[in-house]
């Protein structure tokens, strides 16, 4: 098959990595791709907001089968293109991409479909939606309704802020994203990262992951789009896998199905694990950056021929294999991330990095100059390992990124953090 796969960043290039090992495959192709893709894919440069572009290429390559990573194609509707040109694909239709698209519609589906999720309100003006924070307790939780890049949410401690966070969406600090606000509860427990295909019908746990939203290291700073992850998440344990898939994912794809706007593709639910059980934090309707890097490191299955079963919608009789080992991964950034972070500085040391037994450097934001890698956006680096272990992973990858040369780049120092501790309190 020849494969196209639309995306540039460091969840793209996990993606690529693992596609390309793929029996299936003739020839590999990525829209825009980065300078690692490149290693195992051809690079196009191709805008995935100009669909007519896609189809063009999709024509002129023979492609067979289309991967769309980002989610900005998926709500934009790329899904929808590709289907009215009879082209197989990987990726919801934009009706049922609205599950990450707009946050007002997910909280409406939960409370329809009684999905435990945290309780809400939902407001087109600042005034409503201050009225309603008068009633709620703090810390309380800010939301712009649309894709914000990972930047709409605000966990606020006070009134104040909750205040200050509402008057910057409608304000245009979000763009059209925030033109809608949510205002929620603030759930208490261990965050979580949950991942299924879904073929319309059927549903398909993939492995858990837990990934480190803070910028700093005891999960301190602003929220960043992640730092870090590790797989499997020790908090999910086999009973909360089969709650999850029972209350939160085989709901959804019912529910979503009822509407007649059946979701296939991958569904990534972000979860708090309370006192209660696990709750839906958001949904995200792609793989996530970077939990992708870590589960792909663990697949054993051909991930070609699983993104194929969901489009066929023959999940029903798929199952996937995962390897027993942990994977660990830790990003590194661009100085000034999550603000305005420093391009153009070069990185040097990653051939001796990789010599490292059991890691895999996954690039996000990178450029090829000459022989050069340099930055070019937020998060640069996914620096990867596996281990028998989260522990023994965590050392592999730290180990990698010390012969690692930026000066120009920063990383947090604690990745994998609290499953470490639960294996030492186990013995492990």
């Amino acid at each position: 098959m020849n494969v196209l796969l639309i995306g540039g960043g460091g969840r793209e290039h996990a993606l690529a990595w693992a596609l390309s090992a793929s029996p299936l495959i003739e020839k590999l192709y990525a829209a825009p791709g980065n300078a690692g893709i490149a290693d195992v894919a051809e690079c196009v440069p191709i805008d995935a907001a100009d669909h007519a572009a896609v189809l063009r290429f999709i024509g002129e390559a023979g492609i067979d089968f289309v991967v769309v990573g980002p989610e900005a194609p998926l709500v934009a509707g790329l899904g929808d293109a590709l289907a009215e040109a009879g082209i197989k694909h990987f990726g919801p239709s934009q009706a049922a991409a609205q599950l990450e698209g707009s946050k007002g519609f997910t909280k409406d589906l939960c409370r329809e479909a009684g999905i435990p999720t945290a309780a809400y309100g939902r407001f087109k003006d600042a005034a409503s939606a201050k009225a309603y924070l008068v009633t709620q307790p703090v810390p309380i939780v800010v939301k712009a309704d649309g894709l914000a890049a990972g930047k709409g949410v605000v966990v606020a401690e006070s009134r104040a802020e909750a205040e200050a966070a509402i008057d910057a969406c409608f304000a245009g600090a979000f763009g059209a994203a925030g033109a809608e606000v949510i205002v929620e509860e603030c759930l208490v427990g261990e965050e979580a990262s949950f991942f299924a295909l879904c073929d319309g019908t059927t549903a398909l746990a993939l492995a858990t992951a837990q990934d480190h939203k803070r910028v700093g290291d005891g999960d301190t700073g602003p929220n960043t789009g992640g730092m870090g992850a590790y797989s499997p998440a020790p908090v999910m344990t086999p009973g909360l896998v089969e709650r999850t898939m029972d209350e939160i994912i085989r709901p959804t794809v019912a529910a979503m199905a009822a509407r007649g706007t059946p979701f296939k593709g991958v569904l990534f639910a972000g979860l708090m694990i309370t006192a209660d059980g696990p709750k839906l934090i958001e949904y995200n309707v792609r793989f996530g950056d970077p939990e992708t890097q870590v589960l792909m490191m663990r697949l054993q299955s051909d991930l070609l021929a699983a993104m194929v079963a969901t489009a066929d919608g023959v999940l029903d009789h798929f199952d996937l294999r995962w390897s027993d080992d942990a994977a660990l991964t830790v990003v590194l950034a661009a100085k000034g991330y999550p603000g305005t972070p420093e391009k153009g500085t070069e990185i040097r040391g990653l051939e001796a990095a990789r010599e490292v037994a059991g890691v895999e450097i996954f690039h996000a934001g990178t450029r090829r100059d000459g022989e050069r890698i340099l930055a070019d956006g937020g998060r640069v680096l996914a620096v990867t390992a596996l281990g028998a272990t989260v522990a023994e992973a965590q050392a592999r990858a730290y180990e990698a990124i010390s012969k690692i040369d930026w000066p120009g780049g920063f990383w947090r120092s604690d990745i994998g953090w609290r499953a470490v501790l639960r294996e030492t309190a186990a013995g492990q």
